[in-house]
């Protein structure tokens, strides 16, 4: 009999328990379910909207066209991923929602801008590119978060293996 073979349960540390309770909880699960049916049904509106298009369509209309159909996939996938697993992720889900979220914000930053300069005054300009950076710097503090929250998540999940190697 080695010296893990007890009849009670290893203590699970309160503050791990209920991180884990909050990971894969039906409240959780039904986000992440939310996310995937508003990025995939997203995608498939503007995939269908693009292909109905009458005439003949700019090229700068057919990137923006793609880029929207990209962000809902990308929404879309990433709930798939987090719905197919059957483990606690330890947060790695949030931090990869972040990055898409900090991706989409840039790109759709960038996009505003260019087209800001393009047609608009240059007050317009200035305008949407504070818009655009301070929208960009919330996605980047999210991200920070989420990187933090993982890493704790992480750091209780390793204390919990080394309870239970005593």
């Amino acid at each position: 009999m080695s010296g893990h073979d007890h009849e009670e349960p290893w203590p699970v540390p309160t503050s791990l328990e209920r991180a884990l309770a909050a990971e894969i909880s039906l409240r959780s699960r039904m986000r992440h379910v939310a996310v995937g049916l508003a990025g995939g049904c997203g995608a498939v509106l503007i995939a269908l909207l693009w292909a109905t298009e009458p005439g003949p369509l700019p090229a700068r209309t057919h990137a923006a066209f793609a880029g929207l159909v990209a962000v809902g996939l990308a929404w879309a996938a990433l709930a798939a991923w987090v719905l197919t697993r059957r483990r606690p992720l330890y947060g790695h889900d949030r931090v990869l929602g972040a990055s898409v979220a900090v991706a989409a914000t840039a790109a759709t930053a960038v996009g505003a801008v260019a087209l800001a300069a393009a047609r608009g005054t240059p007050a317009m300009t200035l305008g949407t590119a504070l818009a655009g950076t301070a929208l960009v710097t919330v996605a980047v503090l999210l991200l920070t978060r989420a990187r933090a929250r993982r890493r704790e998540l992480v750091r209780l999940r390793e204390a919990l293996r080394e309870l239970t190697r005593r």
